[in-house]
């Protein structure tokens, strides 16, 4: 009886020192987290504003966990409380929402006064971070392009000679596209290529334009790691 009164009772409050200490131990640890973040982000959509949410969010879940603190009352108050809050800001990458979770966890550590397991918490979170930016791991290098290029219709033999050019740089030729053009006097050929070495694009695109009767060549290359 007297453990659930405890817990639904007053609890105990921290100190101005305790408090102060907790949210600069957040700033400072969810600010490494943010820097990482900036450091090793890949994106093309870089927001700033989110970057100050990281360091913001860590902070404000240290305050709710100092006001929390060992009540069961003011826990479920503030669920209910929080529960009525909808954010619909979309988060489109997993990475995002992976280091606002590190900073909410910093932030739960820090309020809550375990200040080993928050330090050592983001200094491993920041290791594999920077682990994972540097390192090969889960990267996919594949040099895929598609070629462009317009031959005349009554040319005999053009796509022929044409794939004989490319197999001397490519491991894999697919057609994705071919129309005619111009009325039906030329022939418009889209091939989707994969490089052998990724050096082989200008040695590719030259040989291809340097060849008798081709027009309109281009070589547009894409990367299988960047999302638009």
């Amino acid at each position: 009886m007297n453990e659930v009164l405890q817990a639904f009772g007053s609890t105990r409050v921290l100190g101005l020192e305790q408090i102060a200490c907790a949210l600069l131990a957040s700033f400072v640890l969810s600010a490494a987290i943010a820097y990482i973040y900036r450091w090793t982000y890949q994106g093309l959509s870089y927001s700033r504003s989110f970057v100050h949410t990281l360091i913001l969010a860590a902070i404000v879940t240290t305050i709710l966990i100092i006001a929390i603190g060992n009540n069961l009352a003011r826990g479920l108050g503030i669920l209910g409380t929080l529960a009525i809050v909808r954010f619909r800001t979309p988060i489109r990458d997993p990475r995002d929402i992976i280091f606002l979770f590190a900073c909410l966890a910093i932030g739960i550590a820090c309020g809550a006064s375990v200040f080993h397991v928050a330090i050592l918490g983001a200094l491993f979170f920041c290791g594999v971070a920077l682990f994972l930016h540097w390192s090969p791991f889960a990267s996919l290098r594949v040099y895929e392009g598609l070629l462009h290029f317009t031959l005349p219709a009554t040319v005999e033999n053009g796509q022929e000679k044409m794939l004989d050019v490319m197999k001397k740089y490519c491991s894999s030729i697919v057609l994705v596209a071919m129309r005619e053009a111009t009325q039906g006097e030329c022939l418009e050929y889209s091939y989707q290529v994969r490089l052998i070495d990724p050096t082989y694009q200008v040695e590719l695109l030259n040989e291809v334009i340097q060849t008798k009767h081709v027009s309109d060549a281009h070589l547009l290359m894409h990367r299988a790691t960047v999302e638009i």
